[in-house]
């Protein structure tokens, strides 16, 4: 009788293709804070009596990340979220950008304002899979309109800064007072 013969053929992953699946985990991971902190917001304006609030889509449309409106008191705010690990947190100018055309569409509100929303999360990374425990802190600005809009970052300090040409300048953006409950921090 003639016994069949299996073959397996074993192949070694290449570094490459390891590095390519890791980078793609932490895209997925990042991706998934910025909808929890999208969809955290909008729970809270919305667990408010007056305010509603929208996530607005995925990042391929050209849309805020979140609409909050008040017909009592005539306010809307665009919000673009930003959420992590690190000790700061870039916005692109294009964001921005988008945010203020939003708010310039909608002029029957007389409060109308672009809010930068970045919550710094409890676990600092320092190194690839190391973190370490920190304070959680969320911060709530209001974009200011006479500034030029260019890529920026806000620090785990509450500092903002604008990116020009590579160089760092501090920006001084005001705190808006949230109409729920923040892990906001006004003095750091």
């Amino acid at each position: 009788m003639r016994k069949k013969l299996q073959s397996i053929i074993i192949t070694k992953q290449k570094n490459g293709e390891k590095s390519i699946l890791n980078n793609q985990k932490a895209a997925r991971t990042r991706r998934q804070r910025g909808y929890q902190w999208e969809d955290t917001i909008v729970k809270r304006f919305n667990s408010t009596e007056d305010w509603k609030a929208f996530r607005l889509g995925s990042p391929s449309i050209a849309l805020p990340d979140v609409l909050a409106v008040n017909t009592e008191n005539s306010s809307i705010f665009t919000i673009e979220a930003k959420s992590g690990t690190s000790t700061s947190l870039p916005i692109p100018a294009d964001q921005i950008e988008r945010c203020l055309e939003w708010i310039k569409t909608f002029d029957i509100y007389k409060k109308r304002h672009v809010l930068l929303a970045f919550k710094f999360l409890s676990k600092k990374r320092i190194g690839v899979g190391e973190y370490e425990g920190r304070e959680l802190r969320e911060y709530f600005k209001i974009w200011d309109e006479s500034l030029d809009i260019t890529d920026c970052v806000c620090t785990y300090e509450g500092k903002f800064f604008a990116k020009i040409d590579g160089v760092r300048e501090e920006i001084s953006l005001q705190e808006c007072k949230m109409p729920f409950k923040t892990k906001q921090r006004t003095s750091a």
